[in-house]
Parts: C-alpha cells; sequence; structure tokens
C-alpha cells in the first residue's frame, strides 16, 4: 500500500475567502433535526468512494454521541430533489470550526458544484457559526481536485504529514 499525504489547510479571515458564484438548481439545507442515521448515510454515500470507511464500523451510540451533539452542524444540497452532497462543521469553545465532513456525491461530480458548497460552507462557518479560524484537511486519497479546491477558495495549507 502506498503512503497518503494529509494536508492542513486554515483560514483565519472571512476576507480570506475567494467564494465561487451560486449554481442555479442548487439547494442547501441545514439539517436542524439531528438523526445520527442521515449522518452515517451521508458519510457512506459520499465517502465510499474515498475509501471513507473507518466511521462505517462504529455503533449505533457512536455515531449518535458524534452526529447528535449540540457543537456538530449539518448542511445537505439538493439538485432536482436528489443529495448532491453535504458538509458538516464542528465548533470548538474557541470558535474555531472544522470541516469535519465536505463531499459530493458520484453523480454530481464534475458539474461545477463543489467549488460554490465549499464556497457555502466557508460562509456558514464565519456567519453563521461564527467562527475565528475555519480549518479542514484532506489528503491524497480524496478527489484529485480537493486540495486545489480548498486553496482556490482562501485556505492555507500549513501542515502535511505522510501516513505510510
Amino acid at each position: 500500500m502506498s503512503d497518503t499525504t494529509i494536508y492542513y489547510l486554515q483560514m483565519l479571515a472571512e476576507s480570506e475567502l475567494s467564494s465561487k458564484p451560486a449554481v442555479s438548481g442548487l439547494t442547501i439545507t441545514e439539517t436542524k433535526i439531528k438523526e445520527y442515521r442521515f449522518n452515517r448515510f451521508l458519510y457512506s454515500l459520499v465517502g465510499e468512494q474515498w475509501q471513507w470507511f473507518d466511521k462505517l464500523k462504529e455503533s449505533d451510540e457512536s455515531w449518535k454521541a458524534y452526529s447528535e451533539r449540540d457543537n456538530l452542524r449539518t448542511w445537505v444540497a439538493y439538485y432536482e430533489g436528489a443529495i448532491a452532497g453535504y458538509f458538516e462543521l464542528e465548533i470548538d469553545q474557541q470558535r474555531e470550526v472544522e470541516i469535519k465532513y465536505f463531499g459530493l456525491t458520484s453523480a454530481f461530480i464534475g458539474k461545477g458544484f463543489g467549488g460554490y458548497l465549499l464556497s457555502y460552507a466557508i460562509q456558514q462557518a464565519w456567519q453563521t457559526c461564527k467562527a475565528k479560524r475555519i480549518w479542514v484537511h484532506t489528503c491524497s486519497l480524496d478527489h484529485p481536485s480537493a486540495l486545489a479546491n480548498y486553496q482556490a477558495r482562501g485556505f492555507t495549507l500549513y501542515h502535511q504529514e505522510i501516513e505510510g
């Protein structure tokens, strides 16, 4: 098995955001009623193609504890009634917001949705979550454009490591 590079990126001010314009027909909704089974479904739906398997082995209790916390918020993107993608934002005590999970479903990759969905996620972190800092990590197993999308939106790389 080859080594995996993990990239840690951050944004320190809302003014650093270089947003993409809205995509016509794409609606993004926060899931205000928390339901761990839905978060697990989204994780599986979006992450399967990127080898997001580690959390799928967790128990219902673990998923419930993770996804139904007050400091975790989830948004889902829909296009013509279909789930196009989702993101989760985790807010810590210092108002540092981590984009825990972010991605598109396979049917919507390559259609220009990723830049806008990420822009929207960042806007929600700054405005709705009142972030003082936003950070995210991605890796070399993710979509080949993932790192470039984060950087194009204004994130800067602050750390990287290799896992063997």
